[in-house]
């Protein structure tokens, strides 16, 4: 039986849990525009390894260099060669996203969506899960995993769908190279991602920080436009981030845990 002062210690951190959940609540249904901005840690959850961090693949491998866009751009059909053959440190990463399913998080995402309390999500993760959850208004800052674009002109196919008869593949609208929709280390943002991005950002009155070190830029720097514009920040992330001292309400759980706890009492706010 614990002791009560750790009885005492368990009860009030599940108060401080409960009382910041009600006011993140409060704040979600009293504000006109909410955008979530979510990080590699709300997949953590779902079995993917952030990239940095103790069990990081960054601290396992090493910091990719920023220079995997200039070699795509180089050779692009080496590129796409050893792309398609699966090899190298990022296997764990690839072979991790092909087994992910949603967690509690992000079904919570989509329900606050349904809810008409949230009206964006801008994603820094390729996996999908978003959308396999039940969310639709979603940016993909960094692309994803399951399309190919055209660098060209941004037309963009699911990559089951998209036939590759040569490397590196054409694109059938204006001829332009195709390569997967991920944004390589030093490859510019797709500038219709960015430029959806900055729309929601002004338009944002309350951001939602789920998981996400802030330390990535230009995503990092979307919530500090918000406050700049007059908005509010929610951070909902087990850590301390870069962003921390932005954050007008500080959330201590991890995304799984802590929103669904969000909807159950935007629900209760928004039904009395």
């Amino acid at each position: 039986m614990a002791s009560p002062d750790r009885q005492e210690q368990e009860m009030t951190s599940e108060q401080r849990l409960e009382e910041a959940i009600d006011a993140a609540a409060r704040l979600v249904v009293a504000s006109k525009h909410v955008v979530a901005l979510v990080g590699a840690g709300h997949s953590v959850e779902s079995g993917i390894p952030p990239f940095r961090g103790p069990d990081g693949l960054w601290t396992k491998y090493g910091e990719p260099d920023m220079l995997g866009y200039q070699r795509f751009m180089r050779d692009p059909k080496k590129w796409w060669e050893e792309t398609l053959s699966g090899t190298g440190p990022m296997r764990e990463l690839f072979d991790a996203l092909a087994q992910a399913r949603p967690n509690a998080g992000h079904y919570a995402l989509a329900e606050l969506e349904q809810l008409g309390q949230l009206q964006h999500i801008i994603t820094q993760n390729i996996d999908n899960l978003h959308q396999e959850a039940g969310s639709t208004a979603i940016t993909e800052i960094h692309g994803s995993r399951v399309k190919l674009r055209c660098i060209a002109c941004t037309t963009r196919w699911p990559a089951d769908e998209f036939a590759i008869e040569e490397v590196p593949p054409k694109c059938p609208q204006c001829g332009g190279m195709v390569k997967t929709d991920t944004v390589l280390f030093g490859e510019p943002i797709p500038p219709d991602a960015l430029t959806e991005c900055i729309r929601q950002t002004s338009m944002c009155d309350c951001m939602l920080l789920v998981g996400t070190s802030g330390v990535v830029y230009p995503a990092a720097g979307f919530p500090q436009d918000v406050r700049m514009g007059g908005g509010q920040l929610i951070e909902l992330n087990p850590n301390e981030t870069a962003l921390t001292p932005l954050c007008g309400i500080i959330v201590r759980a991890s995304a799984a845990t802590c929103l669904p706890m969000l909807v159950g009492r935007v629900r209760q706010l928004t039904a009395a």
